[in-house]
């Protein structure tokens, strides 16, 4: 047995022990975007952090990592109330996020995330279904995703902000996807890059895989629940195959 393969079957027995499921039968993948399939979350924290200093509002950088799969309403909900002790009218979140979304598209286009297309691939050769749950709602990139993965998303396979009352870290996201897929949680593996999508799809009761593809440490992932983390996308296609063997087998 190889290392990579005794790291898999620990992850998926304590998963078993956690969810209480005899049996786990993959049927479909439900995928974050941001950070998973584009390299992108570098310019949606600095269009963040543009957008709150042009209201007068310091936050560092890095901090909005932390925020990756909270919708934008919410983010500005959270630093608003934060830093001006008030809540933000419908108004103003709109007009702020527009503001944030107009600063990331300035930033250029982004790239898609070495290593996504290989883990896709794996998840289409063992029949899985791949739905997208991002808690965005940028459409310049949410539109590329036919150019950049061709035949991976059906159209309408696609859980975003505008579709949920509560985003990440609630299951929320991650149930609507299931509901999308037609499959159970003990059906569907959770793809993530962050703390609260972690946490969302965990909740959710899916097998969560973590990858550390920002500044998140390893820690705050195992924290937040992912049942195996991978350092790279790279490092997570080439141990996907045998981790959906393993699942499968189970």
């Amino acid at each position: 047995m190889t290392h990579v393969t005794a790291i898999i079957r620990e992850a998926i027995a304590a998963y078993r022990a956690r969810t209480g499921y005899e049996h786990i039968r993959p049927r479909a993948a439900l995928i974050d975007m941001d950070g998973t399939l584009y390299d992108s979350m570098s310019n949606h924290a600095t269009a963040w952090q543009r957008m709150m200093h042009e209201i007068g509002v310091e936050v560092p950088h890095d901090e909005f990592f932390l925020y990756e799969g909270m919708t934008g309403a919410a983010t500005i909900t959270h630093l608003i109330g934060r830093e001006e002790h008030r809540t933000p009218t419908p108004e103003e979140i709109k007009r702020l996020y527009h503001r944030k979304t107009e600063l990331f598209t300035e930033q250029g286009p982004v790239e898609p995330m070495p290593g996504a297309a290989e883990v896709l691939g794996q998840f289409q050769r063992h029949g899985l279904r791949c739905v997208l749950v991002t808690g965005s709602g940028q459409s310049s990139l949410i539109n590329r995703l036919a150019a950049d993965y061709p035949g991976v998303f059906i159209p309408g396979d696609r859980i975003t902000s505008r579709d949920v009352k509560r985003g990440k870290p609630s299951p929320e996201p991650y149930q609507r996807g299931m509901q999308i897929a037609g499959v159970q949680p003990w059906e569907a593996i959770v793809l993530e890059n962050a703390p609260l999508g972690v946490q969302s799809g965990v909740a959710a009761g899916a097998f969560t895989i973590g990858v550390t593809t920002g500044p998140i440490p390893v820690e705050m992932m195992r924290q937040a629940g992912a049942d195996i983390i991978f350092s790279s996308m790279p490092e997570c296609a080439a141990a996907i195959d045998q981790l959906l063997i393993e699942l499968q087998h189970t």
